[in-house]
């Protein structure tokens, strides 16, 4: 996490009143009815610094996050990414917000092509937007794995063949293979057991420091989010009720769903307490 107020003079990210809505669809004598999952949403990310949006299940913080990477369009609001509002773009006119922006997801494994090596997974985006000749793409993809703690000599192998753990590194590493200045982390360090999560986070932390990335960490786990995050927006709804540095959120929480989520365990707050050098 990088302090350097020089970094903070204006965001990497910036989204504004963001909202997206789904009819569901009722049975064939009813109507179908309108959910927001997000609401208003208003959140800003730094060079170097990781806001963690936080919620309990069907609060809307995937949905945020799909939107910001323009998986999905927004209904209404802004998103602007270094300096342009990607909110309404078109799909044909998001190719340079795709490389200033990239999303590393919670299952590695289904997120990456079976048939390809782990050199090809790396490889992939920079092909998709005709990067480098096959050679330099070879070598930054080299570069890369070595980077994120893999062998540049095992870019030949299957990525099937990889751990869980090696192949949330082989993500990452395809998040940086165009330079994004943003990541967006959705419950990327989920399902991991507990050593290798705290590896991966490690990763993430001195990749953010050298890079000056922006995170934006969709998580449930609050003792994670305490150790990696700048601030904390606590969703419910499809809304933030709570928002402020991680400290303030932790240690004085105002909302009720904040403190909810706080209180779900002994265990937990026990676990947070740990993580901010504080008494439980």
């Amino acid at each position: 996490m990088n302090k350097d107020p020089a970094n903070s003079r204006s965001p990497l990210l910036r989204v504004c009143e963001l909202s997206k809505s789904y009819r569901r669809r009722g049975s064939p004598w009813q109507r179908g009815h309108v959910i927001e999952a997000a609401s208003h949403v208003t959140f800003e990310i730094f060079a170097g610094e990781t806001l963690a949006l936080v919620g309990m299940s069907g609060s809307g913080k995937s949905t945020v996050a799909r939107c910001v990477s323009r998986l999905e369009r927004p209904d209404a609001g802004e998103i602007w990414l270094n300096q342009t509002d990607i909110a309404q773009l078109e799909s044909s006119d998001l190719a340079p917000s795709r490389q200033r922006c990239q999303m590393v997801f919670q299952d590695a494994a289904t997120s990456i092509n079976p048939r390809f090596t782990a050199g090809e997974v790396i490889e992939e985006p920079m092909l998709i937007q005709q990067e480098g000749s096959q050679r330099e793409r070879r070598q930054r993809a080299q570069g890369l794995m070595s980077e994120v703690g893999l062998s540049p000599d095992s870019a030949d192998r299957l990525a099937m063949e990889f751990s869980g753990g090696q192949q949330q590194r082989l993500a990452i590493a395809r998040a940086l293979a165009l330079k994004p200045s943003v990541l967006i982390l959705d419950e990327a360090l989920s399902g991991l057991d507990l050593s290798t999560e705290a590896q991966i986070a490690n990763l993430l932390l001195d990749l953010q420091s050298a890079h000056a990335l922006a995170y934006l960490l969709i998580s449930h786990d609050l003792a994670l989010v305490a150790r990696v995050s700048d601030t904390i927006a606590v969703m419910a709804n499809g809304k933030i009720v709570e928002q402020g540095p991680t400290t303030q959120v932790i240690g004085h929480p105002t909302a009720p769903e904040t403190r909810a989520l706080l209180g779900a365990t002994e265990s937990a707050r026990v676990g947070l307490a740990a993580a901010m050098g504080m008494t439980p």
